[in-house]
Order: structure tokens, then C-alpha cells, then sequence
């Protein structure tokens, strides 16, 4: 079984940072692409950013400047910095790793639980 735990959200106040991190464990024989997604309440879940295995990135341009996306692939892990945080950000995040586990043929998507982010004074 593979799992993905998530982990760093929480309240802050606009312009503030905040760093989430999401691991993967299980038996994985590779991870393609790994990313975030973020869904505000009463809205539909939106890619924030993603990374490649060779660490090409995308953002949405709403975070570009703002968000980094970064990722250690010995310990197939997946982080998201965000700075200048704004209340738009609030949402909850999900990690997610488009992955293959040993025994199967296809990579397939896996997310974490989700965690979330309040961004108010």
C-alpha cells in the first residue's frame, strides 16, 4: 500500500509564510510527478503546482513569486513554501504523487488527506 501523510498547515495572518510537506511511503518503485492542490471552501479543487522527478516546476499564476515548490527524491518527499500569504490562499491542500508501486504495470495518482490553511488577522 503507498500513503501519502501531509503535514505544516495551519492559521496565519496575511503576508505571513507557511511551509507544508507531504511524505510518501509504502512500496514504491518510482514517482513521476508530485504536486499540490488546493481547494477554498465552497469552490472546486485547483492545481496549485507541480514538480517533475528532474524538478521542472508549474505554478498557477496566482502564486507565481509567492509559492515554491520543491521535492528530495531519496526520501520521496514533496514540499510547498509559501510566503506573502494572502486570505485567497485559505483552502485546504492536498499533496498528490503520480507514482508506480512494486507489482504494478501503470503509474497511477495518489493524494494525501489534505490539510488545511487559514490566511486571516
Amino acid at each position: 500500500q503507498v500513503q501519502l501523510v501531509e503535514s505544516g498547515g495551519g492559521l496565519v495572518q496575511p503576508g505571513g509564510s507557511l511551509r507544508l510537506s507531504c511524505a510518501a511511503s509504502g512500496s514504491i518503485f518510482s514517482i513521476n510527478r508530485m504536486g499540490w492542490y488546493r481547494q477554498p471552501p465552497g469552490k472546486e479543487r485547483e492545481l496549485v503546482a507541480t514538480i517533475t522527478s528532474g524538478g521542472s516546476t508549474n505554478y498557477i499564476d496566482s502564486v507565481k513569486g509567492r509559492f515554491t515548490i520543491s521535492r528530495d527524491n531519496a526520501k520521496n518527499t514533496v514540499d510547498l513554501q509559501m510566503n506573502s500569504l494572502k486570505p485567497e490562499d485559505t483552502a485546504v491542500y492536498y499533496c498528490y504523487a503520480n507514482l508506480i508501486y512494486y507489482g504494478s504495470t501503470y503509474y497511477t495518482n495518489y493524494w494525501g488527506q489534505g490539510t488545511q490553511v487559514t490566511v486571516s488577522s
